[in-house]
């Protein structure tokens, strides 16, 4: 019951709780990790949030495993929202033809197999149609002239690297798809491979399981919308000596011509791609069927970037069988038909 005026209690000092930070870190644009920087091995129990200035929690150590699921869990979902915050600004600033899909932190995988493989943070965002590599945030228009790396999304191929699945769906993934055996020592349990020009590529790796099914899913539908604007590429190429281009058109198909006179020398539609094979240099063998006789008639083409050629040939066709079918980017990937949850 409260106090009179005229009662001792009254006049006594008054306490309440109140919350005394030790550290305050802004989440907007930061990252979690479970992983020392440059490390290649996880604390036990621990995770690490680093603010976008640079400012980190150091190792936030946990009594059990539960536990620090529960906080990387709660964290991460906390810096998506916000970053779901700064896509939807940075959208107001961009033309409709230049929207950001997607953008967040990921670890980098440095040095190949067998060798002393350590992790840096970067930053990746799909954006238009290209993919961005930054070293941090782009938090300006500016910025994003400022990219360690760009790719167009035509050309880039996204591969689910790894997946951590229970013993009991790991064979089944494993034998249908491709996948890498989940002791072999990569960066966590979720990573994804982006293969891009000339045999080349990066390893990335996330956190959390819905973290790589977003990656996925936002990769093809940025993809999707990239062929779609695009409409065609055209690639020089030679054969026998002859200088020709070669075009992938989103609604004819293949074409290829000659570069001086302008002249086709063939074309096909995509449905007339039955098989290719290439010698992994520069050389590819693409086997189409004739609409009129049935018969597989093969076409050799040498290009100087085969990698790219063939990744923008996955684009579109890709995106062609998805315009017909909306169902079909869902059913191609990985994580949505193996991960319900992280």
């Amino acid at each position: 019951a409260p106090s009179s005026p005229s009662s001792p209690v009254a006049n006594e000092p008054k306490y309440e709780k109140r919350w005394l930070d030790a550290l305050s870190l802004p989440l907007s644009m930061a990252r979690v990790s479970r992983c020392r920087a440059g490390a290649d091995t996880f604390r036990s129990g621990a995770i690490q949030v680093q603010a976008l200035d640079g400012v980190s929690s150091g190792p936030l150590q946990f009594h059990t495993a539960q536990e620090r699921g529960d906080w990387l869990r709660a964290v991460s979902a906390n810096i998506s929202d916000l970053m779901l915050q700064n896509v939807k600004m940075a959208n107001k600033c961009c033309s409709p033809c230049d929207q950001v899909v997607h953008m967040g932190w990921v670890s980098e995988r440095l040095g190949g197999a067998g060798s002393s493989q350590t992790f840096r943070p970067r930053f990746l965002a799909l954006k238009g149609s290209s993919f961005y590599v930054f070293v941090s945030p782009p938090v300006s228009t500016l910025d994003w002239v400022q990219a360690e790396k760009t790719y167009h999304l035509c050309e880039v191929l996204f591969k689910v690297h790894k997946l951590w699945l229970p013993d009991d769906c790991w064979a089944q993934a494993s034998l249908s798809l491709g996948l890498q055996n989940p002791d072999s020592g990569d960066h966590g349990p979720f990573c994804f491979s982006v293969l891009v020009g000339h045999g080349g590529g990066h390893v990335f790796g996330v956190e959390l399981g819905n973290e790589l099914a977003a990656w996925e899913l936002s990769f093809q539908r940025a993809t999707f919308r990239a062929v779609q604007r695009t409409g065609s590429k055209t690639y020089p190429c030679s054969w026998q000596g002859a200088t020709l281009c070669f075009t992938v058109d989103f609604a004819l198909g293949f074409t290829c011509f000659d570069s001086k006179t302008k002249g086709v020398l063939w074309r096909f539609k995509f449905s007339q791609l039955k098989g290719s094979s290439d010698d992994g240099k520069a050389r590819v063998k693409l086997l189409f069927q004739s609409l009129d006789t049935k018969q597989i008639e093969t076409k050799e083409l040498e290009f100087q970037d085969l990698t790219a050629v063939l990744h923008c040939i996955h684009s579109f066709m890709a995106a062609k069988v998805a315009s017909v079918d909306p169902a079909f980017m869902h059913s191609q990937s990985i994580t949505g038909r193996y991960m319900c949850s992280s």
